[in-house]
C-alpha cells in the first residue's frame, strides 16, 4: 500500500473513533505526570485528531508547555510558549497558535499522527514537519517523542521510509501502547 491509500483508510478510521466520542487525555495525562517540570509540547487538535488538550493544560503548572507553529515549507517546526487562556490565532494549514510569546525548546513532544504500528512508526500528514523536527531535536540532545491518537488508528502496514522518525512511545484513550 503506498502512503497516499495508507493516509485514507487511517484518515477514515479516526474519523470513526472521533465521531464515536471515544477520545480522551486521561492516560496522557498519568504519562505526563512522570515526567512533571520537564519542557513539552503538545499541538492544538484540528479536524478529527484526538485532542491533548486537557493533558496539556494539566502540564502547565509544572513547566513550560509549547505547540508547534510552522515557519515555512521544509523547515522543522518551532514551538511557542502556551497556556490554557493565551490569545490564539489561526497559524498555517489553520492549525491555532499563540498570538505572541517566547519561543521554547522541548524535551517531550506529544506528536499528532494519521497512522501508527507498534514498532514506534508514524504516518503523519506527508510535510515532514514532525520528522524534521525529532531529527534536529534528537540532533541536539534527548528528547521523548509520545505518539498520540485514538487505538482505532493502529495499523501494521505502514508504508516507512528511512526519514520517518520513530515515536518513543504511543498513548491512546485506551492506555499506552506496547512497543515491539
Amino acid at each position: 500500500m503506498d502512503k497516499s491509500a495508507a493516509r485514507k483508510a487511517a484518515f477514515a478510521r479516526r474519523k470513526a473513533a472521533h465521531e464515536a466520542g471515544c477520545g480522551t487525555a486521561g492516560y496522557l495525562s498519568e504519562v505526563l505526570a512522570g515526567y512533571r517540570g520537564v519542557p513539552l509540547a503538545g499541538y492544538m487538535a484540528m479536524r478529527t485528531e484526538i485532542d491533548p488538550a486537557a493533558a496539556m493544560a494539566e502540564a502547565t503548572a509544572h513547566g513550560p508547555v509549547g505547540v508547534p507553529v510552522i515557519m515555512g515549507a521544509g523547515q522543522p517546526l518551532q514551538f511557542r510558549i502556551w497556556e490554557p487562556d493565551c490569545p490564539m490565532v489561526p497559524g498555517t494549514f489553520g492549525a491555532m497558535i499563540p498570538e505572541s510569546g517566547e519561543w521554547m525548546t522541548p524535551e517531550i513532544v506529544i506528536v499528532p499522527l494519521v497512522a501508527f504500528d507498534r514498532r514506534g512508526g508514524r504516518l503523519g500528514y506527508g510535510g515532514g514537519f514532525y520528522d524534521r523536527t525529532l531529527e534536529g531535536l534528537r540532533k541536539r540532545g534527548s528528547v521523548l517523542a509520545i505518539g498520540f491518537a485514538y487505538a482505532a488508528q493502529e495499523d501494521d502496514n505502514l508504508p516507512l521510509e528511512q526519514t520517518d522518525q520513530v515515536l518513543d512511545m504511543i498513548v491512546t484513550e485506551k492506555g499506552v501502547v506496547s512497543l515491539q
